[in-house]
């Protein structure tokens, strides 16, 4: 349904919606649950996303719980929305709390294998793209460079095996 609004009013809408939200955290202090998704596809590059509103940079997609949800089903329910990834072996390896536009985050990290490409819908999304550790792009967080090699260590020790 909400592809049948132009792309670049639906942009300028998730922009208003975004500065709204930061707004209301900020005012009401609410507590925040959500997860950010290690996606390695099968040469262990991490899939970094780019969203039209925010600061814009490069960081892990993910996303808010609904209330009672499993952050593994969050996680999948978020990857195929942002970058249309199906995935597998999908493991929790990390928690992070932080106070965030005055809003208390509560973050599962979860990571999970694909072998599919990612297609951003260009409207949320605006670029998906794999990368190896030793190659991140610049225009990212110094505190997710510097978690992501944890993350990838913990989900590669934590890898169900197949069959």
């Amino acid at each position: 349904m909400l592809y049948l609004i132009p792309r670049p009013v639906h942009i300028v809408a998730l922009r208003t919606v975004h500065f709204i939200r930061l707004r209301w955290w900020r005012w009401s202090g609410a507590r925040v649950t959500g997860c950010r998704v290690v996606v390695l596809d099968d040469t262990d590059r991490v899939l970094l996303i780019r969203h039209s509103y925010g600061s814009r940079g490069w960081m892990l997609p993910g996303g808010g719980l609904k209330r009672g949800e499993d952050a593994r089903a969050a996680a999948a329910r978020e990857v195929m929305e942002e970058a249309g990834l199906q995935l597998s072996g999908m493991v929790e390896v990390g928690f992070v709390s932080d106070v965030l536009h005055g809003a208390c985050h509560e973050v599962r990290i979860v990571a999970g294998w694909t072998q599919d490409s990612p297609r951003p819908d260009g409207r949320e999304v605006i670029e998906a793209c794999f990368f190896a550790l030793d190659r991140l792009p610049q225009a990212m967080s110094p505190k997710l460079v510097g978690a992501l090699p944890g993350y990838v260590t913990a989900a590669k020790a934590a890898r169900p095996l197949a069959g």
